[in-house]
């Protein structure tokens, strides 16, 4: 295995971690076997080639050169496929598919098939279901009764939970459902119920005619897309708000704004928009795929002679063109996993080259992300962006011919460019690639200035935002009871040691008002040709009506769909354990494992512990936990000592699982009425593993021990068991309850669109 810590490039550790885990080569028995160097290598050799297919004379090495040095550089990176295959056997490159969904069984099952073989490759496959007939209507060749798009979309999801993506990516899906299918209340509703659709994101196509009866107070029909009639009416308001109370409820679903995407079509004679990709900014024609990349915004600020940063618009309009030529390739490079597929995305030749760093880029200029300044920056940097990258477009164009079905495209038109790609422009999410380059993801704002990391044996190390720790070091505030303090409470402003000017541009995305998270969605939209990705974040105690508002100003705004999360409300694990005093905290971060201990020789002395008589009359709760052999019933009661007992029983499933679940429990009920620590007892059995593990709500059980230990903190945090020291469970702050990350158990964080954790890569979303 090379020591990649040895590389030359301006790699951060997570970058690291994120590399070796992720994208590096790796040989049969899972050893790495190329550095970040031989990566960028073998991409910018593999993706240089495709010149040789327009100019025989063409230098590959010089382009080789140029798209090695803007990657290893981090200036830019395509998108997690390409890094990972280019120039390897799969030598699948796009990250966004989108597949057809006919009115019949052959159809239905034909995208399953197709779907899997797009997971398997590395994709992500979105899906209209709207033109599938509702529940119950007739179905001529069996003279039955149809089961409606829900059913099927559940079978989607049970394929996808059986495929891995290579054993890089995880297979992700985005369900749509137009606002005028007969079933969409029961869409709304399908994610309401633990561990459903898991696998899938789901949004409602929204159409103007149905905001124009919102608008007026009105009804609007609902359309039988067998017959294309309509079939019944409903409130248009009535419907809305049960859009807003799901959202509000659990992120889900999101909306999109379907005529808008299809006003924005640029080659409505091929087909009509239907679906977005995963995370909802890549609106595709059914068969057509995308590959996307992203410029380091936070690469782009340069000091002038005073001092004072600014945009270096040379460099960024040499990337901007650079990038339109490396993902122009890739199209011809790319492997696709299906004929159809292929046919269109070169017919088509989409790319999408977006953002990463905005908010670091902002921080360096001064500037507050939540003014109007911030948002007169993002516009006039994505309109910047736009026009070169058009620019760029036609000067393939005039070298390698327009995209083939340019005529009748909306550029075919007296006086209009002659474009190689039907669209250039998306700002993607970037969680992964954003780790790599060190930067801030996507469009989004800091979503922490300070976090703990887990490390070897559940010590916590604080982690500090590179820029942040540069200006308090330079400032003169720096210290580590302040880091430790900001990453125990998240925002700064409140924290009057820092200076005011400071606290105003290191903003983080909970200091944000939604208002203003919608405004700098609408200000990228505005030049952005494809749709943008992000996420809306409300604090915990916000209530519907700002979940309404915000979805009103999006649409009048002109963004293309809308994505919220409000703190807390996913049944998810918290953030991290809190910070440890300080003393404690110095002696783990010299090493000292004496900590990590059940139980120290001076605690137990000559003695052995006995479990005190189980007491007559107990309290507690019974917690039902998703595994993958069935539902688990962990009941946890306390008596006037703190937790005594934990019974557990399997669901519909038995046998070994169940039998193994209850001896656990029995365990832990001797262990507590024995006065072993409850912190400790959960540390031994959360992130065991099993051959089954079970998704629910995008978060991970790993086993059924894994679910008891879960089940016992879930206990804790609400009920304050007198057993467990809260201060020593969750971190109830600033930046509210996130999960902790089933591979690697750091932080996730909920931005543009997805989930994702910023120490390993891991995404939700693919």
């Amino acid at each position: 295995m090379p020591n990649s810590l040895e590389t030359n490039l301006n790699l951060s550790q997570n970058a690291i971690t994120v590399l070796e885990r992720r994208y590096l080569k790796k040989d049969n028995e899972g050893n790495v076997i190329e550095t970040p160097e031989d990566m960028f290598r073998r991409v910018a050799k593999n993706i240089a080639r495709a010149d040789k297919l327009y100019d025989s004379n063409a230098n590959l090495k010089d382009t080789e050169e140029k798209f090695y040095t803007m990657m290893s550089e981090l200036d830019f990176l395509p998108n997690s496929p390409t890094l990972m295959n280019a120039g390897r056997e799969l030598q699948q490159l796009s990250a966004c598919f989108v597949l057809p969904v006919e009115d019949s069984i052959e159809s239905i099952f034909d995208t399953i098939k197709n779907t899997a073989l797009i997971h398997q490759s590395g994709g992500g496959t979105g899906f209209s279901f709207s033109r599938i007939r509702p529940k119950n209507d007739i179905v001529m060749s069996t003279k039955g009764v149809a089961s409606g798009p829900i059913s099927f979309m559940k079978v989607f999801n049970t394929t996808t939970e059986t495929i891995k993506q290579g054993g890089t990516r995880r297979g992700a899906n985005m369900g749509i459902l137009r606002i005028d299918h007969p079933e969409i209340m029961e869409f709304i509703t399908c994610k309401k119920e633990e561990g459903s659709m898991n696998n899938f994101n789901i949004s409602v196509a929204i159409t103007d005619k149905f905001m124009e009866a919102l608008d007026k107070g009105e009804e609007y029909d609902l359309i039988n897309p067998r017959t294309g009639k309509p079939v019944k009416k409903l409130k248009a308001k009535e419907v809305f708000e049960k859009i807003v109370e799901l959202a509000w409820n659990n992120g889900e679903p999101g909306i999109v704004f379907i005529d808008r995407m299809n006003k924005a079509n640029p080659t409505p004679l091929i087909g009509d928009i239907e679906s977005t990709n995963p995370c909802g900014e890549q609106p595709l024609l059914p068969y057509e795929s995308c590959n996307l990349g992203s410029v380091n915004l936070a690469k782009i600020a340069i000091k002038d002679h005073t001092g004072k940063a600014k945009i270096n618009y040379k460099k960024l309009r040499d990337l901007v063109h650079n990038s339109v030529h490396f993902l122009d390739n890739v199209i011809d490079m790319n492997k696709y996993p299906l004929k159809k597929i292929e046919e269109m995305s070169k017919g088509n030749r989409k790319i999408g080259l977006g953002v990463m760093g905005f908010s670091d880029m902002l921080i360096q200029l001064g500037i507050p992300y939540n003014s109007e300044k911030g948002l007169q920056t993002g516009e006039e940097v994505m309109r910047f962006i736009a026009i070169e990258a058009e620019e760029a477009s036609a000067n393939l164009a005039g070298k390698r011919g327009t995209f083939p079905n340019f005529l009748g495209s909306i550029y075919d038109r007296p006086g209009g460019p002659k474009m190689r790609n039907a669209t250039v422009t998306t700002i993607a999410p970037t969680g992964s690639i954003s780790i790599i380059a060190n930067c801030s993801s996507g469009i989004e704002p800091l979503f922490a200035l300070c976090y703990t990391r887990n490390i070897l044996d559940n010590d916590k190390l604080v982690e500090v935002n590179s820029i942040f720790k540069e200006v308090s070091e330079t400032r003169g505030f720096y210290s580590p009871e302040l880091m430790r303090t900001i990453a125990e409470h998240g925002s700064i402003q409140d924290i009057t040691d820092i200076p005011e000017d400071v606290r105003r541009t290191f903003i983080i995305s909970h200091d944000i008002t939604p208002g203003w998270h919608v405004k700098m969605q609408s200000a990228f939209q505005k030049y952005t040709q494809n749709a943008v990705s992000k996420t809306i974040n409300f604090p915990n105690h916000a209530t519907k009506e700002d979940v309404k508002e915000s979805y009103l100003l999006a649409y009048e705004s002109g963004c293309k769909g809308l994505t919220v999360y409000r703190d807390g409300s996913r049944n998810v694990q918290v953030l991290s354990m809190k910070i440890k005093p300080k003393e404690d905290a110095k002696k783990s971060e010299k090493g000292d494992k004496s900590m990590q201990s059940l139980a120290t020789k001076e605690e137990l002395g000559s003695f052995k512990l006995q479990p005190r008589p189980r007491p007559m009359l107990t309290k507690g709760a019974t917690i039902k936990m998703p595994t993958g052999c069935g539902h688990l019933y962990i009941t946890i009661n306390e008596d006037q000592t703190g937790l005594c007992e934990v019974f557990t029983r399997m669901g519909k499933s038995g046998g070994c699982a169940a039998s193994q679940a209850e001896v656990t429990g029995r365990l832990i009920s001797l262990a507590l009425r024995a006065g072993v620590d409850t912190k400790s007892i959960v540390k031994q059995i959360r992130g065991i593993r099993c051959p089954s593990p079970c998704w629910d709500k995008g978060n991970m059980t790993l086993s059924c021990a894994d679910a008891i230990g879960k089940a016992i903190e879930h206990y804790v945090e609400m009920n304050g068991s007198t057993s467990l020291d809260k201060s020593e469970v969750a971190s109830f702050n600033l930046t509210g309850i996130c999960p902790e990350c089933p591979e690697c158990g750091n932080m996730l964080e909920f931005s543009e669109g997805c989930v994702v954790c910023r120490g390993c890569g891991f995404s939700q979303c693919g």
